[in-house]
């Protein structure tokens, strides 16, 4: 049973940097995307970074230039580097793995259990 395990959150201030981890747990499955979003409080979910299993990447405009999404094989982890962080940074993040078992047909889906990032001054 595959399940996703978010670490990383925390207090900083305005121009500081943060490093979010997503890392998978189980076996016998590969990963076809993976997505990051965030959710401030009274605001709706949105999208903020993908990555393809092919490499390719998206970014929401707001944080192009300052966050990157990446994937860490060895760790079986999809990480979030976030520099120049601003207040209206400042959300709940959850992690996002579409993958496919081995030897199983259907695309699936899990949500990692939300980390808090705050910045602030």
């Amino acid at each position: 049973q595959v399940q996703l395990l978010e670490s990383g959150g925390g207090l900083v201030q305005p121009g500081g940097s943060l490093r979010l981890s997503c890392a998978a747990s189980g076996s016998g499955f590969s990963i076809n995307v993976s997505r990051w979003y965030r959710q401030a409080p009274g605001k709706e979910r949105e999208l903020v970074a993908t990555m393809t299993s092919g490499g390719s990447t998206n970014y929401q405009d707001s944080v192009k230039g300052r966050f990157t999404i990446s994937r860490d094989n060895a760790k079986n982890a999809a990480n979030l580097q976030m520099n120049s962080l601003k207040p209206e940074d400042t959300a709940v993040y959850y992690c996002y793995a579409g993958f496919a078992y081995r030897d199983r047909w259907g695309q699936r889906d899990r949500w990692g259990q939300g980390t808090q990032v705050t910045v602030s001054s």
